[in-house]
């Protein structure tokens, strides 16, 4: 793991601190690491889960407080490639630096604009945000500039190089100093990321905390080789014996999300969707729901699978196979966070055995098949099939106001709960 540093002058400054659980917390890089903290320029490779957040929010929120700089506003920008991480990462930097008075604002899309021209008004120290909306300031706000910003971050830079924000990227980069201090964060060493590295930041330290891919010791994961027409069944199978779990389940697509969680919740599974076609606020709505447990399983495509810091996750399902080896990194490491034990389980039809191999030769280990009796599955065909056949009435019937934006799953369980109802007392009989 990432060697890390005591970070005391700043655990020893007030309440805002210790209550986020960061003295004492997990062997990560989440204390701040040494290297940040003594004003080199960082790279790091980190698991997830590894608290990689607090490597860069401390040393920032130290310097602050050394140079006596609290009145210092657009101190450091970090830049995000989702919303979700993006106000969670501005969360964790508020609860740290609550006893300092800290502003922070956070400029993502799917947000009023107008309420992020407030909240820049009020010169906050920290600007976490996603490249595009970020950028859309920079233009178009007056009175928003990061000429004078003396920290720049770049968290999950492997997925902040995709095509989407190659451009606006380049153009943020045009607009800050280069006298400034760089960290930049991966879960992965790709090309681009070594460009980058290269490009903007100066003389770094490179801090590894596996030298290859890999997954946590507390993480068991475990395979079902299943026919393609009998994956639903395969499913419920493994949700009926984790009944109680907190579970995490990845699919390919967006569609793919609404349909699983419409036919679940047909079956009387608590289960919600989200992806990247639904509204900031759905989104949101959707993973509040699933962190209070109102829900316990959330049905999702990878833009959910980067960054997320939800606590409690006991189980990951791998329903469609990542056709990049290194997404399953990414969406395993939803569970087993901070020393916890986990569970991971991936589906693998015949068409998708080429890349589940390829994710084995990535980790460097074989992963354990699971058997189960076939007429334990054989027997879910029936309400399997049933439940779908409603899904996909339910969904059709809400074309017209999936196009207006409207993903929200209340609406649709009142859509289809006499549907349901029904299903579930035939399915008794």
């Amino acid at each position: 793991s990432l060697d890390v540093c005591g970070g005391g002058h700043l655990q020893g400054a007030g309440g805002g601190v210790r209550p986020h659980g960061v003295e004492g917390a997990h062997q990560g890089p989440g204390r701040g690491h040494p290297h940040a903290i003594q004003g080199k320029d960082l790279i790091a490779l980190a698991q997830t889960g590894s608290g990689k957040t607090g490597a860069f929010a401390l040393p920032i929120l130290q310097e602050l407080l050394e140079n006596r700089d609290v009145q210092h506003s657009f101190f450091a920008c970090v830049l995000s490639p989702t919303r979700e991480l993006a106000i969670q990462i501005a969360e964790q930097f508020e609860a740290l630096g609550s006893a300092i008075g800290l502003r922070c604002s956070v400029l993502v899309g799917g947000v009023d604009r107008m309420q992020q021209v407030l909240s820049l008004g009020k010169r906050p120290h920290i600007v976490v945000g996603t490249p595009g909306r970020l950028l859309d300031h920079l233009t178009d706000t007056k009175g928003f500039s990061l000429k004078k910003i003396k920290y720049l971050v770049l968290d999950e830079a492997d997925k902040l190089l995709n095509v989407e924000f190659e451009k606006a990227l380049d153009d943020i980069l045009q607009e800050i100093p280069k006298d400034r201090r760089t960290f930049l964060f991966s879960a992965t060493m790709t090309k681009k990321v070594n460009k980058l590295q290269r490009a903007c930041l100066r003389n770094p330290v490179k801090v590894e905390a596996a030298s290859k891919y890999s997954t946590v010791d507390s993480l068991k994961q475990e395979f079902y080789f299943v026919p393609a027409d009998y994956k639903d069944c395969y499913l419920l199978h493994v949700l009926n014996e984790r009944r109680e779990s907190m579970i995490m389940i990845f699919v390919r697509t967006c569609e793919s999300t609404r349909l699983l969680a419409l036919m679940l919740r047909n079956l009387g599974l608590k289960a919600m969707s989200i992806s990247g076609q639904m509204s900031q606020d759905k989104r949101l709505g959707a993973l509040n729901r699933f962190k209070a447990k109102d829900c316990n399983i959330l049905i999702c495509t990878d833009v959910a699978s980067r960054g997320l810091d939800i606590q409690g996750v006991d189980m990951v399902i791998n329903y469609d196979i990542p056709m990049n080896s290194k997404d399953y990194v990414h969406r395993v490491g939803r569970t087993a966070r901070a020393g916890r034990s986990g569970y991971a389980v991936s589906l693998v039809n015949q068409y998708e055995a080429q890349w589940f191999v390829q994710i084995e030769q990535l980790l460097g280990k074989k992963i354990d098949q699971c058997k189960v009796d076939p007429d334990e599955i054989m027997i879910l065909k029936e309400p399997i099939s049933d439940a779908k056949r409603i899904a996909l009435t339910d969904s059709g019937g809400h074309k017209k106001r999936r196009k207006l934006g409207d993903d929200d799953d209340e609406e649709e369980d009142r859509a289809h709960s006499k549907r349901s109802k029904s299903f579930k007392r035939s399915n008794r009989r």
